[in-house]
Formats: C-alpha cells, structure tokens, sequence
C-alpha cells in the first residue's frame, strides 16, 4: 500500500514545475465561459506531450475536450475545470486589492488550480499504470464553462461519461474533506412577454404592456415562495425591461429564471410551476408569453460507496504541509475582509472549529487537518455545480482540498488572488497526489464499483436523463 503512495507522489514531484507553471499562465488568461482557448491549448499541450491521445470540440464545445491513455478495465474519469469569472481581475499571491486590469476577468473559484491539479493526477495514474503494467484507461475531461451556462451536463448527454467505471474530482476549498454535502438542481429560462406598443399617455388602453407581464409574473412567483419546499430557491433578473421611455407602452420585455430544488424532479416540478404563474401573467394582460429554458444541472452529491476510499487517502496522504510563510500570507487575506465579513467568518469559525479556537485560527488560518468523511453529517447546500450530471451518468466522487485561508469567500478578488499564490501551489499537488492515490485503490475493487454502478442506478432510474431538452446547445459566444 505504502508503495502505491511512493510512485503517486514521485510522479507528482516529477512534474511539479510544469504543472505549477500551468496553473500560474492558466491564472493570468484567466478565460471567460466557452472562451478558454489558452486554456484549453496549454492543457492539451501537455496531454499530448505525455503520451495522451486526445480528442477536441466535443459535445459541440470548442473548448471541451479530454485526454485518453491505456486500455482495458477500470475506466477512470478526472474532471478538470479552467474557466474564470467577470470583473475579478487580480494579482497572484498580492493580499491587496490590485487587479492585473480593471474589470477584467479573474480565477474567483480557483478553476486554474482544479484543471492543473486533476491533470497531475492523470498523468501519475498513467505513469503508475505503464510502471506496474496494470491494464486500466484513464481519461481526463477537460470540462469548460462550469461557471457559465455549464458543460458536463452537455457533456454526459453526448455519452462521454458512459463508458466510465468511476469518476473522481476536486474543487479548490478553505478545509481538506470528502463532503457528504449534496448540491441542488438547477433549471433556468428566459421569459418573453410580446405586447401592443401605444402612447402612454394618449391611448394607453391601446397598449398591452409586456413589462407589466413581467411584473406580474414576480408578484406571482413571490406569492409562490410561501409554498415551496424548504431549500427551495427561485430568482429572477430583468434581461430587458422593454427600453427606458415611460409614455410608451412596452411591446417586448423579458425576464430570466433560476429555480432551484434537492432533485431533478423536484426542480422540473417547481420550474412547470413558475412556468404556470408565467402564463397567467400573460393571459392577464392580453400577451404573448413565450420561455425557452437556457441551462440545468442535475443535483450532486458524492457517491457514497466510494466517497470512504477517497476519504481514506484523503488521511493517508494528509494536508498540505503548510509553513510559517504560507500562514503570515494567509492571515493578510484574511484581514483583508470588511469588519462585517470578519464577524461573520468568525461565527463560521466558531460552528466549525469551536469558539475557543477561533483566536488562534485567526492567525494561522490554514486548515492543517483532515475532516473524515461522514455520510451522517450531509445537508443541502443552495449552491449548483454540473458535476451533478456526472454523478447521474457514472459513479462520482469531489474532494475538497484547502487552497486558500479558512474563512475566505468564493468568487472574490481575495480567492482570485490566493488561485496563483504558494497557498494554491501546496494545496493542488495535494489534491493531485490523492486523487491519483484514489484511483489506484479503487482500480482492483470490482465489488465496490459495481456497488458504485448500482447507487447510480438507482438514482437515476436505470439510465442517465440529460435534464435539458435535446434542443438547447451550449451558448457559444454569449459570454
């Protein structure tokens, strides 16, 4: 056992320099949505100069692809991400607000370390393979978009995690853990209301008011919030309000959705509800009501057959070794926060470490523990990833691993900052190190992924079902 550790941890200090060196460059392209073609390049690059046959666009995705070495059974799967998020632009490793270029786009949830660390992970599970010649294939997916319209979910219903016998992945966090956490579905759309333009003041019963659709159907999904099941979410935002001259009637308005729910069922239940407000909306102002459903995730949560193997060499191989100067660093980002946030993080502290602790954390808030996996302990998050449509189509499992200061707040310059820092650097070889370790135990174990096969089985009624009709294609260009 201690052997198959070993050769994982030489192979991820082998290629230690390349693949910080990507994360780094991949931090500075710092790539919208279906834009991240460095990206993409630089990881194929080095899948390919690895001895990786690679296959791109897929999915109709100009920017997905993934990397395939070896044959036979197991088929492993490891997810990896690399796309960044709007207006959070800033320099790597600085603990002060400092974008590279203002308003520009920055690597807020630590994608450019989750798509270098899985391929790391790749790479050792090949070399441990070829070294032990092991029949077995592994596939890196490189998986755009997640924090755009999505990817996996176009992903799983083109097939690509059909033939996987078990997938493992990672997601950049403040505490090293296998999560027995779930994560909601998701389904959003945009409603069109078509009205009669007229003169507001003049003729206004001429007028059929597309924006008092709009507004209607609000009041209607509001009223709806006190009936919805706890956990459920839905939101909205005006996509065009139908222009800015208020003695005009507006013909045309739009509105966008996002309902949320524990299961794909229960999502598809609550949005043909809100759909339901919408034509009455409609029909209550003498209006056209077309929607046309944009984007859906199915609901995630770690499978819980093999979630214990993952966890286990989540203990075995431990958490980053962190040192003096990774913890005076972390300590700045963490100041860095508004006196409110501070109070806050500190009550998050407290629920998760203990009240006693918290002055100590404070200053050195780096997670250098391991929290066991425990399927007792899983709740609802509100949050939505396109993992979940992995989950559905092949056994799945997420790790998180610490790459930024306890407490830090996603999808801000200050996780933007820390994705490029030593912080980062520790906590995805990391990250690589156990999912590689991962798949070498769970290789030999068919018992437990035909186990693995069943619970997916089960949840998914016998095959995967994409939650997104067969007509909606990824938004290429719109982001």
């Amino acid at each position: 056992m201690e052997k198959d550790l070993e050769q994982i941890r030489a192979s991820v200090a082998a290629h230690r320099e390349e693949i910080l060196s990507a994360n780094d460059r991949i931090h500075g392209f710092a790539e919208m949505a279906y834009q991240e073609f460095q990206s993409s390049e630089l990881l194929i690059g080095l899948l390919e100069e690895n001895g990786f046959q690679v296959e791109k666009g897929l999915a109709d995705m100009p920017t997905c692809f993934l990397g395939r070495w070896g044959k036979g059974a197991p088929v492993m799967g490891i997810l990896g991400e690399f796309d960044a998020l709007e207006c959070l632009s800033q320099e790597a490793g600085n603990p002060e607000h400092k974008p590279v270029l203002e308003g520009a786009p920055g690597h807020g949830c630590g994608h450019c370390a989750l798509g270098t660390a899985s391929l790391s992970a790749a790479i050792a599970v090949k070399e441990y393979l070829e070294r032990n010649q092991k029949s077995g294939t592994v596939i890196y997916f490189g998986c755009p978009a997640e924090e755009g319209a999505g990817a996996k979910q176009f992903m799983a219903r083109a097939g690509l995690f059909d033939d996987c016998d078990f997938v493992y992945t990672w997601h950049p966090a403040t505490v090293n853990q296998v999560s027995a956490d779930s994560n909601s579905a998701i389904m959003g759309a945009t409603f069109t209301f078509d009205g009669i333009t007229a003169h507001a003041g003049a003729c206004p019963w001429n007028g059929r008011s597309a924006l008092d659709a709009c507004e209607l159907m609000n009041v209607g999904c509001n009223y709806l919030r006190e009936h919805m099941e706890d956990g459920q979410r839905v939101h909205y935002a005006y996509s065009n309000a139908g222009g800015s001259q208020p003695n005009v009637v507006p013909a045309h308005a739009s509105v966008k959705y996002e309902v949320r729910a524990r299961r794909v069922s229960e999502v598809k239940e609550l949005f043909a509800r809100v759909v339901d407000i919408a034509k009455g909306a409609a029909l209550m102002t003498g209006t056209k009501l077309t929607y046309e459903v944009s984007m859906a995730f199915s609901d995630f949560e770690s499978n819980r057959t093999l979630a214990p193997i993952v966890s286990d060499c989540l203990k075995e191989v431990g958490a980053p070794s962190w040192d003096d100067e990774d913890y005076a660093l972390a300590e700045k980002y963490l100041r860095s926060y508004d006196p409110v946030t501070l109070d806050h993080i500190r009550q998050s502290m407290a629920e998760m470490f203990g009240a006693e602790n918290v002055p100590e954390i404070e200053k050195r808030p780096l997670h250098a523990g391991v929290f066991a996996f425990d399927p007792r302990s899983g709740k609802p998050q509100g949050g939505s990833t396109d993992v979940g449509d992995v989950s559905y189509a092949a056994p799945t499992v997420e790790l998180n691993i610490a790459t930024a200061c306890i407490g830090n707040i996603g999808h801000t310059w200050q996780m933007a900052g820390q994705a490029g820092s030593r912080i980062a650097h520790k906590g995805l070889l990391t990250a690589a190190e156990i999912m590689a370790l991962a798949c070498v135990r769970t290789m030999d174990r068919t018992d437990l992924i035909q186990k693995a096969k069943e619970e997916v089985r089960r949840k998914n009624g016998g095959h995967y079902q994409c939650p997104l009709p067969d007509s909606v294609k990824p938004p290429i260009g719109t982001y």
